[in-house]
C-alpha cells in the first residue's frame, strides 16, 4: 500500500543514493550536493512548511520516492496562491502505478491542510507515462509551457495539468 509521511531523519540517506544522469531522463536536473541541503530543511521543519515541503512516498514500509510541492502566484495571496508540485519515484518501482496512487494521496492531502483551490503538475512533452499518472490521478490537461524548463543541458517543452478543489475525487 502506498502512504505518504514525513521522512524520518535515519532516512534522510534516500537522497544521497538517488540515481544520477541516465538512470531517469526526466528526473535529472544536473548533479545535487546530496543530502546536506534536505537535512538543513529537515532540521528546520521537518521539511514540510507552509509554502512548500517534501513527503516520503512509502511502500509497505519502504521509501520508493519523494513527493515536493512549492507555491506559485496567480495574483494577490493568499487566495490565488496555488502548488506546483513534482513526484521522483525510484526506477525499481516505476510502472506499478504507484506514482499515480502517489499523486491522488499528494492531492488529497494539500487539498485537505492548505487553502488553495488549485494543484498543478507540468511534466516534459515527451514523458508519455507520468502523463497517463497525471490523467489518472484526476488531473486536467491544461496545454503546453514552450521551453520552461532547463535539463540536461537544453531547453524543453512541458505539458501543464491541474486539479481544482471542485474537481472532487
Amino acid at each position: 500500500m502506498i502512504t505518504l509521511r514525513p521522512f524520518a531523519e535515519a532516512e534522510l540517506s534516500f537522497f544521497d543514493e538517488l540515481p544520477g544522469q541516465g538512470a531517469d531522463p526526466y528526473s535529472f536536473f544536473g548533479f545535487s550536493r546530496g543530502s546536506a541541503s534536505v537535512r538543513a530543511r529537515w532540521a528546520e521543519n521537518r521539511m514540510i512548511g507552509d509554502t512548500s515541503g517534501t513527503l516520503a512516498v512509502d511502500l509497505d514500509g519502504t521509501v520508493i520516492g519523494d513527493v515536493d510541492w512549492h507555491v506559485v502566484s496567480y495574483g494577490p495571496p493568499p487566495m490565488s496562491n496555488a502548488f506546483n508540485f513534482g513526484i521522483r519515484i525510484l526506477p525499481a518501482y516505476q510502472g506499478h502505478g504507484h506514482g499515480t496512487r502517489a499523486q491522488i494521496e499528494l492531492a488529497k492531502y494539500l487539498l485537505a491542510t492548505y487553502p488553495v483551490n488549485r494543484i498543478e503538475a507540468g511534466t516534459d512533452v515527451t514523458n508519455l507515462a507520468e502523463q497517463r499518472s497525471l490523467e489518472k490521478a484526476g488531473f486536467t490537461r491544461e496545454g503546453i509551457a514552450r521551453g520552461s524548463h532547463w535539463r540536461d543541458g537544453q531547453w524543453h517543452d512541458m505539458v501543464l495539468f491541474s486539479r481544482l478543489r471542485s474537481d472532487g475525487d
